[in-house]
């Protein structure tokens, strides 16, 4: 049985943002939302109970990650990832298909590109190796652990999410930079969506042959890069497949992004999309940028930002990011924010973190991802409020004013 649903429940006047419910056999969702990641079924140096009490409502995994380490097989036989984590919540689990980007061409976890930059379709980072080759079949790709050789399908990655248990899943796609050039980016669109079609493929299978198992959602990923009509062609595409009654529960907004044109793509694909589906947009988590998510009609969003940027220091304040080793909070015997309800806020001082950054002590990254995951997920949340009030609009200008005051002022 499909234990999967969503509905719309308020909007923004005169956009197309939206507040709504995600429910799943796991737990209900709320939405807008942020959902942390947690590459290795773990967020970076915090106890998944941190993680709820902070207020995450879900929790995002790669499977590329763990069909390396421990093996999706382990993750199946503990229960799914929920039980092998100890987190009782939603899950995700992407598809892998970013690490044809990220393997492929070296740039590893860098989404936001700019478009004013070099073409090519040989486009490789600078002293990088190629360890991952895509054809129309699937991706071949060399471990980052090891150094063996494995292959990604359509069908793989469904197999493997499949038994990684996750609550919503996405489709296998090609993952392109904004380096590529258009006629590559016409042929990977096309790839992406005969992967796309052996996805839901394959995902039905499954589904019927795991008989008994929780019902897995599955999202399909559109790309088109900054192309207008290849993004809106991808809506469609996708939005109109049916293999034998099965269509995709939801989409993911995937692909490189020129992040001076977020808000575009976004209003391009949402407008093509069916209304009663959810959109995650994918990687996304820089607050202006998850503004811009939201007013333009992205429901969900991850990223590895804030656990990535607390662990050099660097956590979030309502007046900006501020980096805690800096010299002038040796003696602030202050929380990181009056206002912020967190544990380190509530139990710590900048001082203490500062003294645990200094001495490179492990609590460090605790204390700082704990505060900057909650500024995040609370972030969105009070975007949801705000939309819920009529009031999105003056949240946005008060935190975009208050937020990147120095920025502004610089310009």
């Amino acid at each position: 049985m499909n234990q999967f649903s969503f509905k719309v429940q308020s909007t923004i006047e005169g956009a197309l943002g939206r507040t709504g419910e995600i429910v799943t056999p796991h737990g209900v969702i709320q939405t807008p939302a942020f959902i942390p990641v947690g590459t290795k079924a773990t967020v970076k140096s915090v106890l998944p109970e941190s993680m709820k009490e902070l207020g995450a409502q879900a929790l995002l995994a790669n499977a590329y990650h763990l069909y390396l380490q421990p093996g999706p097989d382990i993750v199946d036989e503990a229960g799914g990832l929920g039980s092998f984590m100890n987190w009782h919540g939603p899950t995700f689990t992407d598809s892998g298909g970013f690490q044809v980007l990220s393997l492929g061409v070296g740039f590893k976890k860098v989404i936001a590109m700019d478009e004013t930059t070099f073409r090519s379709d040989e486009v490789i980072a600078d002293k990088k190796e190629r360890l991952a080759h895509v054809d129309d079949d699937g991706v071949t790709f060399k471990s980052h652990l090891d150094g063996s050789m494995h292959r990604f399908t359509p069908e793989i990655s469904l197999q493997i999410q499949h038994q990684l248990g996750a609550d919503i899943m996405f489709a296998f796609d090609e993952c392109t930079t904004l380096h590529n050039t258009r006629g590559y980016q016409q042929k990977s669109l096309e790839r992406t969506r005969l992967w796309a079609k052996r996805c839901l493929i394959e995902h039905g299978r499954l589904t019927q042959e795991r008989v008994g198992k929780p019902y897995q959602a599955l999202f399909g990923v559109l790309q088109g890069a900054q192309y207008e009509d290849l993004r809106r062609k991808a809506a469609r595409d996708l939005a109109g497949l049916d293999e034998d009654g099965i269509t995709f529960d939801g989409f993911g907004l995937g692909g490189a992004l020129d992040k001076a044109k977020l808000g575009e793509i976004v209003n391009w694909l949402c407008e093509e999309l069916p209304v009663n589906k959810p959109r995650h947009l994918l990687g996304i988590g820089e607050p202006d940028d998850l503004f811009v998510g939201v007013e333009n009609g992205a429901d969900t969003f991850d990223c590895v930002a804030p656990s990535r940027q607390a662990r050099t220091s660097a956590v979030f304040t309502d007046d900006g990011r501020v980096n805690l080793t800096n010299a002038k909070y040796q003696r602030a015997f202050s929380p990181i924010s009056e206002s912020c309800d967190c544990y380190t806020c509530t139990h710590y001082t900048m001082a203490y973190l500062n003294h645990l950054f200094k001495a490179k002590e492990m609590l460090a990254s605790t204390l700082a991802t704990i505060h900057n995951e909650r500024f995040i997920v609370n972030l969105v949340d009070r975007m949801r409020a705000s939309i819920n009030n009529g009031d999105f609009y003056a949240l946005k200008a008060d935190f975009m004013g208050r937020f990147y005051a120095k920025r502004n002022l610089a310009q």
